[in-house]
């Protein structure tokens, strides 16, 4: 299913550097809250901040990323992170902890917005971001298995964060010096595609917020709720994220052959129940069948986003603006999950997200739906001897 030697493995090293902050945003969340003095609603609020600052990075460089350089900007990214998340973690001083945190947010978003453009130029950039979502929840699955056994603290996962920006920094060597192809460099400035993908940019915010309102509190769901310890919590996400190894890999071997609408649709459906389950949770089975269900899901409807997202620009810059604007909603997340469940409870929250992702599901239906029809895939056709062709002969596609 995934050719390791066709698989840009520098821009998936740099996607799993840019991703893992969001990943382990419950541990962060939870070990802010009590390894710091700040309550449930400071230390959302600060997870809250720390994607905030990706989201802005990503936003800003979206056109940017070509004039910039891609290995100059994908360096400077990484270093951010690692000073930034570096320090945070050894910090004790809150203000000092929250600074770090924040500049190791804005490195995050930086080395994002680099891999998410690189990996719209490639021919099957579904693929490639396929193995990127796999590589991401692999490692933060790890992570939440190892946490719970290093003691109290706050530092543990914001040092991981940093360590993951530290190993990824010698891939750098390897990206390319540009992220489009010769045919795609002299595009004119114009996005393509406007009307679906300010409908895509627009829909994007709410239905990450409403995701990670729930991914920000559901280890308090689980210990406050659902009465389980910090280590059957981090088994339980662990194997979540497992699941979501599993839904990545038949994404991916699916691929476009169905569509997008039915894999973004009916996924964002399928994701609305979850969530009413998950915090409705009292129980360790309740609690771990909403947590894996949804889990399964998420990362399948994401894959299929990005993908729709990469082919509305081959430029990348439509990718990019859908990332930057999930991770808006992603900032939103934590805070928004933790002041509903202040204010209503768990199950309440629930209701409220879920109710919010069906509303949503129609807008992003249509564009999965209208996009479809403008993009035309490239039937391969086996020829011996014509070289006029050959150029076809690859698994890609055409935007018309």
């Amino acid at each position: 299913m995934f050719a390791p030697r066709t698989i840009p493995w520098s821009l998936v090293a740099l996607f799993t550097a840019g991703y893992l902050s969001p990943y382990l945003l419950p541990t962060t969340v939870g070990r802010l809250d009590s390894g710091l003095s700040l309550t449930a609603t400071q230390a959302g609020a600060v997870g809250s901040a720390i994607l905030l600052c990706s989201a802005s990075a990503g936003f800003l460089l979206a056109a940017k990323v070509e004039r910039l350089g891609v290995r100059r900007l994908a360096r400077v990214g990484l270093a951010l992170a690692v000073a930034g998340y570096g320090t945070a973690a050894l910090a004790h001083p809150v203000a000092l902890v929250v600074a770090g945190a924040l500049l190791g947010g804005v490195g995050s978003g930086t080395a994002s917005a680099v891999a998410t453009t690189g990996i719209a130029a490639q021919s099957d950039p579904h693929r490639v971001s396929t193995v990127g979502l796999l590589t991401v929840s692999a490692l933060a699955g790890a992570v939440y298995l190892t946490v719970p056994h290093l003691g109290p603290g706050h530092g543990q996962p914001l040092a991981a964060v940093a360590l993951t920006a530290l190993a990824v920094w010698p891939f750098t060597g390897r990206l390319p010096s540009r992220t489009t192809s010769a045919q795609h460099a002299s595009d004119g400035r114009r996005l393509p595609h406007l009307k679906y993908g300010l409908l895509l940019v627009s829909t994007m915010p709410c239905w990450s917020l409403a995701q990670n309102a729930l991914w920000g509190v559901s280890g308090r769901i689980g210990t406050a709720q659902a009465h389980l310890t910090e280590t059957v919590v981090g088994v339980v996400f662990a194997v979540a994220l497992g699941a979501g190894l599993l839904g990545v890999l038949g994404a991916g071997a699916i691929g476009p052959r169905i569509g997008r609408a039915v894999p973004i649709g009916g996924g964002t459906v399928l994701i609305a129940a979850c969530i009413v389950l998950s915090a409705s949770a009292t129980d360790l089975t309740t609690f771990a069948v909403g947590e894996i269900a949804w889990n399964l899901g998420y990362p399948v409807v994401l894959s299929y986003v990005i993908g729709l997202a990469a082919s509305l620009d081959p430029r990348g810059r439509w990718a990019v603006l859908v990332g930057s604007a999930s991770s808006l909603g992603t900032a939103a997340g934590p805070l928004s999950g933790s002041v509903l469940a202040a204010a209503a409870g768990f199950p309440v929250m629930g209701l409220v997200l879920a109710c919010a992702l069906l509303v949503i599901a129609v807008p992003m239906t249509v564009v999965a739906l209208g996009a479809g029809r403008r993009v035309l895939p490239v039937v391969e056709i086996p020829v011996e001897t014509s070289t006029a062709v050959a150029p076809l002969a690859r698994d890609t596609t055409i935007v018309a």
